[in-house]
C-alpha cells in the first residue's frame, strides 16, 4: 500500500508522541531499580563477587585524599590523619541506557545492599568512631562508588635521630584482607603528583607538623600460594622545629654560657661551687622533660639527646676542675694559718715576758729599800711612799707600751692591707695554672661540640 505523504508525517508524529510519553513515564530512579530487577536479584548483588565468570578479577580503583594530620605522637608512635577514601569497581549485573531513564546516570542506593571488597588498612589501630557512609553510588556503565571520610588511628615508625628538625614519613598500606590478586586487584587512580596537588588544595589542620608531599606505590607480595597486590600511601612531613627551638635549645645553650662566665668568677669563695651546680641541676630538669617526649624503643640516640648529655659533661668538667682549684688554694692557705697562730703566740709570750720584768724590777727596788740602814732620826713611811709611787710609775708605763704596742700592729696590718698582696704560695699557683689552662681547653671543646652539633642537625 502506498502512503501519501501527509498520511507518512502523521504515523511519525504518533510515533513520536508514543515515544516520548513512554520516556516520561521512566523518569524515576524507581524505574531504574525495576529495570535491574533489584528486589529480585538484591542478595545476588550483595553476597557474591559481581562477575560473570569467577576467573575474572574485580578491579577496586583507589584514590586517596588527605584533609588534615590531626597528631603525631612521638612517645607512643601513632599517626591520627583525616582522610578521604574513594573506592569504585565494576559490577556486571548493573548497567542501564541513561537515554531510556530521562538522562539518569547514576542513583544512590543503601550501602548494606551493595557487595564490598573486603580492604584494609594494615597499619590501622582504632577505627574511626563516626559510621560509614549509609550510601553507594552506582553509575549507568555498571560501577559502584564508595566515599568515606575517616580520623584513624596509625601506627608509624618515627625516626626522632634529628628531633627537632626531623622529617616522617607514615605509610597507609591499603589490601584485601583474604582475597589475593586472581578475585581482587587493587589499582591505584591518581599519581604521587596530582595527590600532592590536590591534598594541598583541602587540608585543613597541620598541627605542629608542615606537609611535604604524598607518594604512591604498589608492591605485589606472594601470600602461601597467591600474589596480593597493596597500594601504599606514604605521607611525608617536617616538624616545626621554632617552638622547640625557642624553649629547649637555646635555654640549654644559655646555661652553657653562664656556665663558661663563670670562670671569672673567684675561686677563693664557695659562690662559684654552689652557681655551677644550681645550673647542673638545671640541665637535669630539661633533660627530664626531654625524656618524656622521645621514645624509649629508637635504635640510635636522638641528637638533642646528645646534646643534652654533651653540654651537662662539660658543666661537670667544669665543676670538678673548680672542686680541684679551691682544694689546692686551701691547701696553700693551711700552713699560712699556722704561721700566724705562731706570731700570735710569739707576740703573747713577749707580752708576758715584759711583765715578769716589770714585776721583777719592783722586787729588786723593795729589797733595796728594805737593806738599807735607817738612821733613828729617819721614819720609816718614807721609803714605803718612795716604793708606791715608783711601781704605780712603772705599771703605768707599762700599760702605756701596751697600748703602743697593739696601734703599731694594728697600722702595720693597716699598711699590708693597703699595699701590694702577699706573693702567692706554691698550690696557689699551681691552681692558676690549671685554672688557665682548663679555660682555654673548655671554651675549645664548647666550640667543637657546637659545631659538630650544628652539621650533624643540617
Amino acid at each position: 500500500m502506498h502512503l501519501s505523504p501527509v498520511m507518512f508525517g502523521g504515523v511519525v508524529l504518533l510515533l513520536l508522541l508514543s515515544g516520548g510519553a513512554s520516556s516520561e513515564e521512566n523518569c524515576t530512579y524507581q524505574d531504574v531499580l525495576d529495570y535491574l530487577n533489584f528486589n529480585e536479584r538484591s542478595k545476588l548483588f550483595y553476597m557474591n563477587r559481581p562477575v560473570k565468570n569467577y576467573k575474572t578479577p574485580t578491579e577496586v580503583h583507589l584514590d586517596l585524599l588527605l584533609y588534615a594530620i590531626l597528631e603525631v605522637q612521638e612517645k607512643d608512635q601513632k599517626f591520627v590523619p583525616y582522610v578521604w577514601i574513594t573506592m569504585w569497581w565494576s559490577n556486571d549485573f548493573i548497567s542501564w541506557d541513561p537515554e531510556e531513564f530521562c538522562g539518569i546516570d547514576y542513583l544512590s542506593i543503601p550501602n548494606e545492599l551493595m557487595w564490598k571488597p573486603d580492604i584494609t588498612i594494615v597499619e590501622m589501630t582504632e577505627r574511626d568512631k563516626a559510621p560509614p557512609s549509609p550510601y553507594v553510588t552506582i553509575t549507568s556503565r555498571g560501577n559502584v562508588e564508595v566515599v568515606n571520610d575517616q580520623v584513624m588511628t596509625s601506627t608509624c615508625r618515627m625516626h626522632i635521630y634529628k628531633f627537632p628538625f626531623d622529617t616522617q614519613s607514615c605509610n597507609l598500606t591499603f589490601k584485601s584482607f583474604i582475597h589475593s590478586d586472581d578475585e581482587i586487584k587493587l589499582v591505584r587512580y591518581l599519581n604521587s603528583s596530582k595527590i600532592t596537588e590536590e591534598s594541598r588544595d583541602v587540608m585543613r589542620i597541620q598541627s605542629e607538623w608542615l606537609f611535604i608531599n604524598i607518594t604512591v606505590s604498589s608492591i605485589t607480595k606472594k601470600d602461601f600460594k597467591n600474589n596480593q597486590t597493596m597500594v601504599i600511601y606514604t605521607i611525608n612531613m617536617k616538624r616545626r622545629s621554632a617552638l622547640y627551638i625557642v624553649n629547649f635549645i637555646l635555654p640549654i645553650l644559655f646555661l652553657l654560657c653562664l656556665d663558661l662566665s663563670t670562670f671569672m668568677i673567684s675561686d677563693s669563695g664557695g659562690e662559684k661551687l654552689s652557681f655551677k651546680i644550681t645550673l647542673l641541676l638545671a640541665v637535669t630538669v630539661m633533660q627530664l622533660i626531654l625524656n618524656d617526649i622521645l621514645p624509649s624503643s629508637s635504635n640510635r640516640i636522638p641528637l638533642i639527646a646528645v646534646y643534652c648529655i654533651g653540654v651537662f659533661t662539660l658543666m661537670m668538667l667544669s665543676l670538678l676542675e673548680t672542686v680541684l682549684v679551691m682544694y689546692l688554694i686551701k691547701k696553700d692557705s693551711a700552713p699560712r694559718d699556722d704561721e700566724t697562730e705562731e706570731e700570735d703566740r710569739s707576740l703573747r709570750e713577749d707580752k708576758r715576758g715584759k711583765s715578769i720584768s716589770c714585776n721583777c724590777e719592783e722586787d729588786s727596788n723593795e729589797q733595796f729599800y728594805s737593806d738599807q740602814d735607817l738612821s733613828p732620826g729617819k721614819t720609816a713611811s718614807e721609803p714605803h711612799g718612795f716604793k708606791e709611787n715608783s711601781s704605780r710609775r712603772l705599771m703605768e708605763e707599762s700599760h702605756v707600751s701596751e697600748k703602743l704596742w697593739d696601734e703599731i700592729k694594728a697600722l702595720t696590718l693597716f699598711l699590708k692591707s693597703r699595699g701590694e698582696e702577699p706573693k702567692p704560695g706554691y698550690w696557689t699557683r699551681v691552681a692558676q695554672r690549671i685554672n688557665k689552662a682548663f679555660c682555654v681547653f673548655y671554651l675549645s671543646s664548647v666550640a667543637l661540640f657546637l659545631i659538630y652539633m650544628f652539621f650533624k642537625w643540617n
